[in-house]
């Protein structure tokens, strides 16, 4: 009977040994450092219609009157044009 329980023993010390094993990699993996924010690099310009500053390379743009216009979705540019 002893050598049972000793099997049993060893058995339950290699599956807490596991749980544990996997315990800490979840914990390890929560602990990954975020990637850094993209960096825009050049001049931010204005959206007019929601005040969003957006890069003036990645804005869609419109000449009005002379006057170049910055906007950062279709939508903003849909919304501008007068009725």
């Amino acid at each position: 009977m002893s050598f049972f329980r000793f099997v049993l023993f060893l058995f339950l010390a290699y599956v807490a040994f596991l749980f544990i094993r996997i315990y800490l990699g979840l914990k390890r993996a929560g602990r990954r450092p975020r990637p850094a924010p993209r960096q825009v690099r050049g001049e931010m310009v204005k959206d007019e219609i929601c005040n969003t500053y957006i890069a003036r390379e990645e804005a869609l743009t419109e000449v009005r009157g002379g006057v170049e216009c910055y906007f950062c979705s279709e939508e903003c540019r849909r919304r501008s044009k007068p009725s």
